[in-house]
């Protein structure tokens, strides 16, 4: 049609298909270490920076049972949905991270990809786009977290108990600092027909976690422990009086709070970290 034709939407129409930006391609499933789900689409993650594992100080027994776990999802064998669950700060996000990369580096076929909280729904979509890849997948869901029953249903059917079973190659790890996901009242026993019903349904999204690891808040000895670590592994003085001081600032001792510490410390010494 002319320009001299077109009706002021269409001009305004062509304008906009102009002006906006084409969806990009999906990335190549086999080509990154990690990536993120549009919620239609994989996109590369723009730097996967992972700690190593031996900078993870305090978890140890943790750390081994999920990088067990994983190295049998990259190898084709049988492997379980994982909740990571506990005191926020503790490490469980970047032990995911860690294993993850730490395997990779042994020449694994395994990548990372992370869902958001809010496109859980599309889940069903990210399955049928990895199935026939030949790489395993750990799908990260970082700290999650549900208001009530009702809305984890749908991620409960997805782990277990649904229609179309989620492909071989392919496993949840789910970090939260609720054990359960699901906050508990317990005015959910007092207004109940059957109390138990209700307790159940809340239970329910947990339990379909094949392994779950407990993360619990460090007392201070293990605190410098972790510090210490940090510190002798990049070279950093370590100060037991002052790091503890930091912690007290802060109101907290965890395996964050210490990293917050090297961070700041080594700033202070004209050092550069990887955050």
């Amino acid at each position: 049609m002319a320009d001299d034709q077109q009706t002021p939407l269409d001009r305004i129409a062509a304008a906009l298909e102009r002006i906006a930006p084409p969806a990009p391609a999906p990335a190549d499933p086999l080509a990154h270490p990690a990536y993120l789900w549009r919620g239609t689409a994989l996109a590369p993650a723009r730097d996967f920076a992972a700690l190593p594992l031996g900078d993870l100080h305090g978890i140890d027994a943790q750390k081994a049972t999920l990088v067990a776990n994983l190295d049998r999802l990259a190898q084709g064998h049988a492997a379980h949905d994982v909740l990571l669950w506990g005191a926020r700060g503790t490490g469980k996000s970047a032990l995911v991270k860690s294993s993850v990369a730490a395997l990779q580096a042994e020449g694994k076929a395994l990548a990372l990809i992370e869902v958001v909280t809010t496109q859980l729904d599309t889940l069903a979509t990210l399955f049928a786009a990895i199935a026939a890849v030949p790489r395993a997948f750990v799908l990260f869901i970082d700290d999650l977290g549900f208001n009530a029953a009702s809305d984890a249903r749908a991620l409960r059917s997805m782990l277990e108990g649904g229609a179309e079973a989620r492909p071989a190659n392919a496993r949840l790890l789910v970090t939260s600092n609720r054990r359960h996901l699901v906050p508990r009242d317990i005015a959910e026993q007092e207004s109940a027909i059957n109390p138990r019903d209700a307790v159940d349904d809340n239970l329910a999204l947990a339990d379909r976690f094949g392994l779950s690891l407990g993360f619990h808040v460090v007392d201070q000895e293990g605190y410098l422990a972790i510090v210490r670590g940090y510190t002798d592994a990049h070279g950093l003085p370590f100060d037991p009086v002052e790091a503890v001081g930091w912690a007290t600032r802060r109101g907290s001792r965890s395996g964050r709070v210490a990293w917050h510490y090297i961070v700041d410390l080594a700033g202070r010494h004209g050092r550069s970290l990887r955050l």
